[in-house]
């Protein structure tokens, strides 16, 4: 998938002429003495424009200065541009968890800004991207809004690539009538656009879809008519390609000499322009030409190459951050369809309350003015017949609208642990064939070094089932009645023993963990009449979130900040209260509401379920309790518990 060229309009050439070298040199001029304003993003942009496809190491060092200053700006429009060419430019050096975090925060900004035109061209850069992985589906997702956009756009360059790009979509999917029927559109437009990267992209494009249906003699008929435009037009972004797919054309026709002559100038020109996929591409292709001509020496050179490549672009490191990168992309795309469910909620719930009012209204103007007569009663009772019938129907709307938010808190706290199993299991099942690969062939180290990162995958999976287990149990735990009963409790001595417990748990689990515990237990209180078992369940969930409120603060401030925890119990009039302070880092007051909410959560991803503190809620309740919240970022939390005091 490395025939994929979106960003070509930006360049009218790669190769820099006498006359373009002059003008960079006295672009670079103008910028060192530039103030720190708009302009100066404008020379960085297009410097970084010049070295495109050319030297994209330069193209990306101009490309982050001007982000750097158009972020220091508030300049948004530079700020999106910036991000296309430094993503741009880290797709083409291999760096795709870059390229993809960057494209992604362009297009953020390019929907805020509205600039249909920016945000169709960021989709089309995030479908390369996803394209040169193999993620097709997930390309699909953002250059069919893309061809949506595009096609109430007046026509121009970009306009052309889309087509172009949409038969080349095809031409993967197998299904060559649509991908050619695509890339002649594209050629006959191109004929008013008269771009040069597109004059030599569509034919290469065309010989690639000949190719694919075994036609080589087609093929190599728009390879060469690709070849003489792109060196016509001194444009190089396809020129190295070109040359790759001749040099395969003629590895297929067993043209051993040719195909070598070819796939070395796609080497070069890799080479030259800093290309780590074409690298790839080439480097592969002239091992095979190398073992065939038994000529080992080059043929190891290029295999370790190629292997560096791979490596380079696809190793595991990356792979995790791409993961890590998609996952969270996914979850943004999940809260921004939850919130827009949530606004037609709101909207609808807003109507019937609006309908109710209107109901009020006549409904009293009738009463008043025609009380005395028999119509005006039916009326009347006519009236507060559709009252009733409106508030059912805001009843139902709002249990509809619990019932569709606990659904898909449901939904995504499952989905996140088994994506991570989805994934990881299907990492091991390459990883497997990769095993007997080695094994097969005595790479004994090779193997073990597989075999490591196979158990690394398995411990992932076995942490994610048990995290969807523990959400499933907390979930049943939520709608399980208790059969306990009511008995009289010391309650000193049970806060006391969850205290101890939840302490003692927690340096089970890790060893380096302490914190100081104060306890102020009111002595004269008596027993109280409590299920013993339920609200010891209430005050472990509270302690252990403030230990692991305070270990979290230590970890960020290090050794000057102490950790301290306090507890105690007192008589309030009818009530017994139960405090659990700690000096953490105190919760914001924008999420201070939501922190009962089933399935909310302030810890990472994997460490907490959010089930806690709504299932200590629904017990406190249930006895007739409440439970408040007092805090300050920053600096504390403390829950204080209170309970009936009927002793």
């Amino acid at each position: 998938m490395k025939n994929i060229f979106f960003l070509g309009f930006l360049l009218m050439s790669a190769k820099l002429l006498p006359g373009q070298s002059r003008e960079v040199d006295s672009l670079i001029r103008l910028l060192e003495k530039a103030p720190a304003d708009t302009n100066r993003v404008g020379l960085a942009l297009n410097l970084a424009n010049k070295f495109y496809f050319y030297k994209p190491d330069l193209s990306l060092e101009y490309s982050e200065k001007a982000l750097k200053l158009a972020r220091n700006l508030k300049y948004n429009n530079g700020i999106v541009s910036s991000l296309n060419l430094a993503g741009e430019a880290r797709r083409l050096t291999g760096d795709y968890p870059k390229a993809l975090q960057y494209q992604l925060e362009a297009l953020e900004i390019s929907r805020v800004l509205k600039n249909e035109q920016v945000e169709s061209n960021t989709l089309g850069f995030i479908w390369v991207i996803y394209m040169e992985l193999n993620e097709y589906r997930q390309a699909l997702q953002y250059f069919l809004p893309a061809i949506n956009i595009k096609d109430h756009l007046p026509a121009s360059p970009p306009g052309v690539f889309i087509l172009a790009n949409t038969g080349i979509s095809y031409d993967f999917l197998n299904m060559p009538d649509s991908a050619l029927h695509y890339l002649r559109l594209a050629e006959k437009q191109n004929t008013t656009v008269r771009h040069p990267q597109l004059a030599s992209l569509i034919p290469r494009s065309v010989g690639n879809v000949y190719m694919h249906k075994g036609k080589s003699d087609s093929a190599l008929l728009f390879y060469f008519t690709a070849l003489e435009k792109s060196r016509s037009s001194n444009e190089s972004i396809n020129l190295g390609a070109i040359q790759q797919k001749i040099a395969e054309v003629y590895e297929k026709l067993a043209l051993d000499d040719s195909s070598l002559y070819y796939a070395l100038n796609a080497f070069n020109e890799a080479r030259r322009t800093a290309q780590k996929s074409r690298l790839l591409e080439s480097s592969s292709l002239l091992v095979r030409l190398y073992r065939g001509r038994q000529q080992y020496d080059s043929a190891f050179y290029y295999d370790d190459l190629a292997t560096s490549m791979k490596d380079s672009l696809y190793g595991m490191p990356k792979f995790k951050q791409l993961q890590l990168l998609m996952l969270s992309e996914q979850e943004r795309q999940q809260e921004i369809e939850r919130e827009q469910e949530r606004y037609k909620n709101r909207t609808k719930m807003v109507a019937l309350w609006s309908a109710v009012g209107v109901f009020l209204i006549i409904a009293f103007i009738l009463f008043r003015n025609n009380r005395q007569k028999q119509k005006t009663n039916k009326v009347l009772e006519n009236t507060l017949s559709n009252l009733r019938s409106t508030q059912a129907q805001l009843i139902q709307s709002e249990k509809m609208a619990s019932l569709g938010e606990l659904t898909a808190g449901i939904a995504h706290e499952i989905q996140n642990p088994l994506n991570f199993v989805n994934n990881f299991s299907e990492v091991n099942k390459e990883l497997v064939d990769e095993l007997q690969q080695e094994l097969r062939s005595g790479k004994i180290d090779d193997a073990i070094s597989i075999s490591i990162d196979i158990k690394e995958n398995e411990e992932k999976i076995i942490h994610h089932g048990r995290r969807a287990d523990a959400i499933v149990k907390g979930m049943l735990q939520h709608s399980r009645m208790s059969s306990g009963q009511k008995e009289p409790t010391d309650i000193n001595a049970l806060t006391d023993e969850y205290l101890r417990l939840a302490f003692h748990g927690l340096r089970a689990k890790d060893k380096s963990f302490n914190a100081t515990i104060k306890t102020d237990f009111d002595e004269t209180l008596g027993n109280i009449n409590i299920i013993p078992h339920d609200i010891g369940r209430v005050v472990l969930n509270l302690i252990n979130n403030a230990f692991y409120a305070v270990d979290e603060k230590k970890n960020q401030n290090g050794d000057g900040y102490e950790p301290t925890v306090s507890v105690s119990t007192k008589k309030e009039k009818d009530k017994v209260e139960v405090k659990v302070r700690d000096n953490g880092n105190g919760i914001p007051d924008s999420i201070k509401d939501k922190i009962f909410q089933p399935f909310f959560t302030t810890k990472p991803t994997g460490q907490g379920t959010g089930l806690g503190l709504s299932l200590a809620y629904d017990i406190v309740k249930a006895h007739g309790g409440e439970i408040a919240l007092k805090t300050r970022e920053g600096e504390y939390t403390e829950f204080i518990l209170r309970l009936p005091y009927d002793n």
